[in-house]
């Protein structure tokens, strides 16, 4: 009987063993091989399910950007309430701008096309074909336009065969300048390289939400899967920036591109570290950009990053036509203005993790254990949704904490937010009411400047999406100086309805005991 279960015993436990040796094999072999390419994907492949059958960890990630989990500042949502309606004075600094008329949270990857085409700016108003450098997953059909005004082969082979980047370069400068409507249209011509071959809607309605948003072939080489940049806004945005003298010791490929000949653009894709081109893949959409159709979108970067580098390109800038450069005529003074987009890589470069090297995917798409398998979440979200994986690999401090230290900063950055949106209401109600008391245009001139610097700066602060987390200190600077702009143009135009003080000559005779000025003191 003991012999029986001996032997009974060491059977149990050679099959134990044999098993565990087994999975660690087949765990060894899982990551040697972190995927098996099913079906073929290439430069025309936009439809993200396609890149799914070789990597489904990722794409199942990617999918679940419809979450409905929202931090105390925005995050990952649904379509959520008006920002109008939570901050009534944006109606006011965007007043005569579409952004006025509806403007929202931002809901995940997935939804970023859709959401536009369905928002009051694109259905009440004409906008810029601009608009989808990033909303959509356009680079294949860029390409196609390019091609056809160069005359050359923009058949689906010729579209799939590589990446043509002079053909990418000229679609981009033709769709740049399309009305919203007709670049859509072109979208939807474009096969995206589902197994039917078939393009992304066939009835040609500009709003059904038939193609793309911003798909795998956006960011990753369909061949060897490298993470790359796709965007032309990006490539010449960048390359301005590294030809500028700006010092941006968080981005030291650029550095080392300075010191070398210079005989080629710095560019990212040649130039740049895996970790920088973390970041890079990001910054091709979250950032400040021209956008509208008088010309080719570009990124100001050209003197900088910072918020007044940026301001300064915009102020010295003119339009192909000869007129100086502006976004938008304000809606209550008539003030050249500018709109800010979503400057967070701008923002991000200013602060404590940028210098520490700490790239925008470590926070935002932290790795995953898949298996033997390390792999990015492509569930683009708020770290705070993630803290663990997000904050804790760097950051060894109880999540409570953490997540406290970013509540306050972001707690602060809006008290600032606040009282610079009630000087820029202040501001305007002063200017409109010099307006209704007569002055000029003329005598209004230097007040529009100030306008114009104090709206720049909150809008900069208020359209970033990290409420100040990316730069907390930058943040609270920009905030500053709006509320400092806003408040000189309130007195100055709150002096021109003022009248004139009253003539305050010096007495005839010296007050005994005061020295007149000019003069020397008597002996």
């Amino acid at each position: 009987m003991l012999l029986a279960a001996v032997v009974f015993g060491t059977a149990v436990i050679t099959v134990g063993v044999a098993a565990l040796l087994v999975s660690i094999f087949e765990r060894k072999q899982e990551a040697r091989r972190p995927f098996v390419r099913l079906v073929e994907v290439d430069e025309v492949t936009t439809d993200p399910a396609v890149w799914g059958v070789n990597w489904p960890d990722q794409f199942d990630s990617y999918q679940r950007s419809v979450d409905t989990e929202e931090t105390e500042h925005g995050g990952s949502s649904a379509l959520p309430e008006s920002k109008l309606e939570q901050s009534p004075w944006l109606k006011r600094l965007y007043a005569g701008y579409a952004f006025s008329l509806d403007y929202r949270e931002a809901r995940g990857h997935a939804y970023m096309l859709h959401d536009q085409e369905v928002t009051e700016r694109v259905t009440k108003r004409t906008q810029s074909g601009a608009c989808l450098h990033c909303h959509a997953s356009i680079i294949p059909t860029y390409r196609r336009i390019g091609l056809e005004a160069m005359e050359q082969d923009a058949s689906s082979e010729a579209l799939a065969a590589g990446f043509n980047w002079p053909a990418v370069m000229e679609g981009f400068r033709i769709a740049s300048t399309m009305e919203y409507d007709a670049a859509h249209a072109e979208l939807l011509k474009t096969p995206d390289g589902s197994p039917e071959n078939q393009v992304a809607s066939s009835d040609g309605d500009p709003h059904v939400g038939g193609a793309h948003p911003v798909s795998c072939v956006d960011c990753h080489d369909p061949d060897s899967m490298r993470v790359r940049v796709t965007r032309p806004g990006f490539i010449n945005g960048i390359a301005a920036l590294a030809e500028s003298d700006d010092p941006i010791p968080h981005l030291p490929s650029v550095g080392r591109w300075r010191e070398g000949d210079r005989e080629q653009p710095y560019n990212p894709n040649q130039h740049a570290s895996r970790q920088e081109m973390r970041t890079f893949v990001c910054a091709q959409c979250h950032v400040e950009y021209y956008c509208a159709s008088k010309e080719t979108l570009f990124f100001p970067w050209e003197n900088g990053l910072k918020a007044e580098q940026i301001e300064e390109t915009f102020d010295n800038h003119v339009f192909p036509d000869g007129t100086p450069f502006f976004d938008y005529r304000h809606g209550e003074t008539g003030a050249a203005v500018y709109k800010v987009q979503h400057p967070e890589f701008e923002l991000w470069s200013q602060g404590i993790h940028a210098r520490a090297g700490v790239s925008c995917a470590d926070c935002h798409m932290p790795y995953e254990r898949r298996g033997a398998m390390k792999v990015s979440s492509h569930w683009v979200r708020s770290p705070m949704l993630s803290i663990n994986r997000s904050c804790q690999v760097c950051h060894n401090v109880p999540e409570e904490e953490l997540k406290g230290r970013v509540e306050a900063i972001q707690a602060r950055t809006n008290s600032l937010l606040t009282r610079a949106a009630g000087a820029m209401t202040d501001m305007l109600d002063a200017i409109r009411a010099a307006q209704a008391a007569g002055a000029t245009d003329e005598q209004l001139q230097p007040i529009f400047e100030l306008q114009k610097k104090g709206m720049w700066r909150l809008d900069f602060i208020s359209s970033e999406n990290s409420k100040g987390f990316h730069a907390d200190q930058e943040a609270a600077r920009i905030l500053g100086e709006s509320i400092d702009y806003c408040r000189q143009a309130q007195a100055q135009a709150l002096q021109l309805r003022a009248p004139d003080a009253p003539a305050s000559d010096r007495p005839a005779e010296p007050v005994r005991g005061v020295t007149p000025a000019g003069k020397p003191a008597e002996e």
